[in-house]
C-alpha cells in the first residue's frame, strides 16, 4: 500500500502532530541508533567495530556479538543526546535486511521487545531503501529531490540504479551480478596492502595521483547491470606482473595506482548513470550508501549538473555510511501511513527492495 501524496510532500494527515521516532540501524559492523522529531534528526549515534581491521574485513560473529555490547550504551545516549524519554516515543523503527543475518538479529529483536514494552509501534525498514529515503531529512540548505528520479545506491554490498517514483514506489533498474562497489574499492587496496577498510584510503591517496596512469578495462554488461569482478582480477594480474619487475613497484606508484582504479570503477558507473539517464528521460539523479562519500564519485556527480545539465543531489557525510537517521525517516513516512509490523517480523539477510 503506497500513499499518494504531491511529489516531495510528506503526507499532511498528521501534519501539526509532534512525532517521536527510535531508530536502529545493525545491518552489518556498525551499531547506530537516532531519535528524529517528525522529519527531523535530534540525534544519530554511530558505534564502529575496530576489531574486523585485523582480519581484513568484517567477521559476522564478531560482529553480532559486537551489536551485543554496544546496542544498549547507543540507544542510551540517542536518547540523552535528543533529550527525550523512552515513554515520549511514538514508535520504533529498525532495519529488517539486508544485511548479516546474525547482526540483524540483534537489532530487530531490541527493536520488537522495546516496541512491545512501550506498547508503541514497530515498524521495519529496508536498508537500500532507507539510503535513497535519507535525502528526505529536513536539513538547512539542503535540497530535495523531486518525484520521479534515479538512485544510485552504491555499498559494500549493493550497486544499484533505482527509478523512485514516489516515497514506496521503488524500481530497481539494474544492479551488479558479482561484486558490489566497495567491495572491488576493498579487495583492490588489500591487494595493494592497503589496510580493511581500504576504499577510503583508495580515494586519500587518488587525490594525489594521475587517473590515467594506469588504463584498466571496462567490463561489456548488457543493460544497466554492473559486474566488478573482471576488474579486480585484472588489478590483480597487473600488480603480480608488474611487482615481478620491480618489488618495490606498488609503494614507487601507489597513488597513480589508486587513482587509475578509482577513475575507472567511476567511469564504470557514469556510463551506466548515463545509459539510465538516456532510456527514462529523468536528468535528477541522487546517490546514497557507503561508497557515496567517495570524493571522486562526489566531484564527478557534480560536474555532471554542469556537463550534462543533470539535477544532482548528494547526501551529507553522516547520512552515507549506515546510519540510523536513514532509518528513522522512513520509519516516520511510514508512520504516517500506518505501515506498521507485528511481533512476528523476523529479519532478513537477503530482502529484495520493492
Amino acid at each position: 500500500m503506497f500513499y499518494l501524496c504531491t511529489p516531495n510532500c510528506i503526507p499532511n494527515a498528521v501534519e501539526n502532530q509532534t512525532i517521536y521516532i527510535l531508530a536502529i540501524e545493525s545491518s552489518c559492523d556498525d551499531t547506530s541508533a537516532a531519535v528524529l522529531c517528525n522529519d527531523r534528526t535530534l540525534s544519530n549515534v554511530v558505534a564502529s567495530q575496530k576489531i574486523h581491521e585485523e582480519y581484513g574485513g568484517v567477521v559476522p560473529e564478531l560482529a553480532s556479538r559486537a551489536h551485543q555490547q554496544n546496542i544498549v550504551p547507543v540507544v542510551d545516549r540517542a536518547l540523552a543526546k535528543a533529550n527525550i524519554d523512552k515513554n515520549q516515543l511514538s514508535a520504533i523503527a529498525f532495519t529488517r535486511g539486508p544485511g548479516l543475518l546474525g547482526s540483524l538479529m540483534v537489532g530487530s529483536s531490541f527493536a520488537k521487545s522495546l516496541a512491545l514494552g512501550l506498547k508503541v509501534p514497530l515498524i521495519e525498514v529496508h536498508h537500500m531503501q532507507a539510503h535513497i529515503l535519507a535525502h528526505f531529512i529536513q536539513e538547512e540548505n539542503q535540497e530535495k529531490p523531486t518525484f520521479p528520479f534515479l538512485a544510485l545506491t552504491i555499498s559494500g554490498g549493493h550497486t544499484q540504479i533505482v527509478m523512485v517514483r514516489d516515497y514506496f514506489d521503488m524500481e530497481v533498474l539494474g544492479e551488479t551480478l558479482d561484486d558490489a562497489v566497495g567491495e572491488a574499492f576493498d579487495k583492490s587496496a588489500k591487494l595493494l596492502g592497503l589496510p580493511y577498510p581500504g576504499g577510503p584510503l583508495i580515494d586519500r591517496y587518488a587525490r594525489e595521483g594521475n587517473p590515467e596512469a594506469f588504463p584498466f578495462p571496462r567490463p561489456k554488461v548488457d543493460g544497466l547491470n554492473f559486474s566488478f569482478s573482471g576488474l579486480k582480477t585484472s588489478i590483480l594480474y597487473f600488480i603480480q606482473r608488474e611487482t615481478k619487475k620491480d618489488p618495490d613497484f606498488i609503494e614507487k606508484h601507489l597513488a597513480d595506482i589508486c587513482a587509475s582504479i578509482q577513475h575507472t570503477i567511476i567511469g564504470i558507473l557514469m556510463e551506466k548513470l548515463e545509459q539510465a539517464v538516456r532510456e527514462t528521460g529523468i536528468k535528477k539523479v541522487a546517490i546514497g550508501g557507503g561508497v557515496s562519500a567517495n570524493s571522486g564519485i562526489r566531484a564527478t556527480l557534480e560536474k555532471a549538473s554542469e556537463t550534462a545539465g543533470w539535477q544532482t543531489f548528494i547526501p551529507r557525510f553522516e547520512y552515507c555510511t549506515d546510519n540510523a537517521a536513514m532509518i528513522g525517516i522512513v520509519g516516520y513516512l511510514k508512520y504516517l501511513n500506518h505501515q506498521y509490523s507485528d511481533q512476528h517480523v523476523s529479519p532478513k539477510a537477503r530482502f529484495v527492495m520493492g
